[in-house]
């Protein structure tokens, strides 16, 4: 499975994003796709995760409330619509494939990265 995450870039406090990753390889559906973010001098961390099917999904708190997870299954394509951004969520985000989890160990695909960044 091959994952291109894009539409980063640089915003204000407060704005909005939207970021897409597309996938293309897979042959079967999988568990979920997700986005993990690193931030600058941090470590890596989970941000969100959609079932396949989109029955389920989880949000880290740093996030609920402001950002959405959704997934076109039929154009394999992940999005997270990131609203009301602060400077804390300056990271670059990673898509992820093949579980349904907030750990990053149990992914075994990962796209490039997209850099987002929030000025104040």
């Amino acid at each position: 499975v091959q994952l291109q995450a894009f539409g980063g870039g640089l915003v204000q406090a407060g704005g909005f994003l939207r970021l897409s990753c597309a996938a293309s390889g897979r042959t079967s559906g999988g568990y979920g796709m997700g986005w993990f973010r690193r931030a600058p001098g941090k470590e890596r961390e989970f941000v969100a995760v959609i079932s396949w099917g989109g029955g389920r999904t989880l949000y880290a708190d740093s996030v609920k409330g402001r950002f959405t997870i959704s997934g076109d299954n039929a154009k394999n394509t992940l999005y997270l619509q990131m609203n009301s951004l602060k400077p804390e969520d300056t990271a670059v985000y990673y898509c992820v494939d093949g579980a349904f989890s907030t750990l990053a160990t149990m992914y075994p695909y990962w796209g490039q990265g997209t850099l987002v960044t929030v000025s104040s």
